[in-house]
């Protein structure tokens, strides 16, 4: 399967998310009604609405994260300069956060406002052709406006949480509010059952951005080897969790709060073996090409 078929596909599949979250919450207040439910609904995207326009300062300063000048890492900007050109985006801004793991992520609500964030251990344990990969993964990010669909899927999860919220308190304090056709057991399940699968569908959008972007990186690298050798060797890294707000977790390249490879059902993150599987796969067709020609030459 070709790079720009996986793209769209997975782009079809995300928004497909993304519209069953919008199903999910239209569904549910449909069911419930309630004359209090829509102030809720409203404050969660207020909250997020600011959480767009700020992501970027609220993830690094939770990351602890420091702006790296031209003069610090010459080099690496540089190879971000190079990235940025190829992808068609302005230069983001970089960071370095404390932490001995090697990852990195990328925030910022267009590329305009952009900023790529990478742990000192990426920048001092890793080859830079790894660096390189990782780089290439985060500007992916930038260039597909992840950070939209994210805030997307995080605003119309907010909202499912907040009609929840207003049915646990109705439990909890009695109420007799008879608007709703679902009845005490419904609604009790409805509040149950609803954060529940809003979380599962917004760990699937952020799955499927993971894999989004490994595959416009590969695009921007013209291979998917070096991101895919990149992964590997965060795999094998046995460093320390980093000491970031679970919340920013789905951000990074790799999951900064386990070590493991296991892929549950609440996993921020696709397996890693399976996108090095994925990654490797779109570099077969260039190195078949040089075989056949190796071949060729060997018998002219």
């Amino acid at each position: 399967m070709s790079i720009i078929t996986t793209q769209l596909i997975t782009r079809l599949r995300t928004w497909a998310l993304v519209a069953g979250l919008t199903a999910l919450t239209i569904a549910i207040g449909a069911l419930i009604g309630g004359s209090f439910l829509w102030l809720f609904v409203g404050f969660a995207i207020l909250m997020n609405v600011v959480c767009f326009f700020f992501s970027d300062r609220i993830a690094l300063r939770l990351a602890h994260a420091r702006r790296l000048q031209v003069s610090d890492a010459p080099e690496l900007h540089g190879i971000v300069r190079s990235l940025a050109v190829r992808a068609r985006i302005p230069m983001p801004r970089l960071y370095v956060m404390p932490g001995e793991q090697p990852n990195a992520f990328a925030t910022g609500r267009s590329p305009k406002h952009a900023a790529v964030a990478l742990t000192e251990g990426m920048l001092t344990t890793m080859d830079p052709e790894h660096v390189r990969g990782v780089l290439a993964h985060e500007l992916a990010h930038i260039r597909n406006h992840d950070i939209l669909v994210s805030s997307v899927a995080a605003t119309i999860a907010g909202a499912i949480s907040a009609i929840a919220s207003v049915l646990q308190l109705s439990f909890l304090f009695g109420s007799d509010d008879g608007e709703s056709p679902l009845g005490l057991l419904g609604s009790l399940a409805v509040a149950i059952l609803a954060p529940i699968a809003a979380t599962l569908l917004q760990l699937g959008v952020s799955r499927q951005r993971e894999y989004l972007a490994d595959a416009t990186a590969a695009g921007l690298l013209g291979s998917g080897e070096p991101l895919a050798d990149a992964l590997a060797e965060i795999e094998r890294t046995h460093a320390p969790a980093l000491d970031i707000s679970p919340a920013t977790a789905p951000m990074y390249i790799a999951n900064p709060l386990s070590g493991g490879n296991t892929s549950t059902l609440f996993s921020t993150h696709p397996p890693i073996r399976e996108r090095i599987r994925r990654l490797r796969a779109y570099g077969e067709p260039s190195r078949s090409k040089r075989t056949a020609a190796s071949a060729r030459l060997s018998g002219a």
